[in-house]
């Protein structure tokens, strides 16, 4: 894509997506697990638990290694004294731009798993919806919540 936003998120927010990524192929794990114990039980058809296995495999490399890698390739932000343009999307590439007036609170905000790696996410809230900014390095995002904040102040005066 020609022209895009120049900023992109830190790539530690790539770790942090695969350790999510991670969590939910567990999850799926264990209840895969279950349909394993269930069709031991229920003498269910032995083929079942290749299935299980194949769907633990699939889910582990698409939602550890495949999607979290293209969201991050794909994820940028700009910045800019009118407007705040963001670019993120798997299948479908989502360009946004927020004018600086639209701009009503800016917070960042930081789990427990972000907070091990250092990192923060930025909410701008504008009167019809809450747009995030997610896995910046945690001074970042404080300097950008800032610079936001400070630029919407002088857009609304300008109004």
């Amino acid at each position: 894509m020609d022209n895009q936003p120049k900023n992109q998120i830190s790539r530690k927010g790539l770790t942090v997506w695969r350790v999510y990524g991670s969590m939910e192929t567990a999850v799926i794990a264990l209840i895969a697990i279950g349909a394993g114990v269930l069709t031991y039980f229920f003498d269910w058809p032995q083929w079942l638990y290749a299935a299980y296995a194949a769907v633990i495999l699939l889910f582990g490399f698409l939602f550890i290694y495949l999607f979290p890698k293209i969201r991050w390739q794909r994820w940028r932000y700009e910045v800019r004294e009118q407007e705040i343009e963001l670019q993120h999307g798997l299948f479908i590439v989502t360009r946004t731009l927020v004018p600086m007036v639209r701009v009503q609170h800016v917070d960042t905000e930081q789990g427990p798993i972000l907070r091990k790696y250092d990192l923060a996410e930025i909410s701008i809230s504008t009167a019809a919806t809450t747009h995030t900014i997610p896995a910046l390095v945690t001074a970042e995002a404080d300097e950008l919540r800032a610079r936001i904040s400070v630029l919407a102040r002088v857009a609304e005066d300008d109004v």
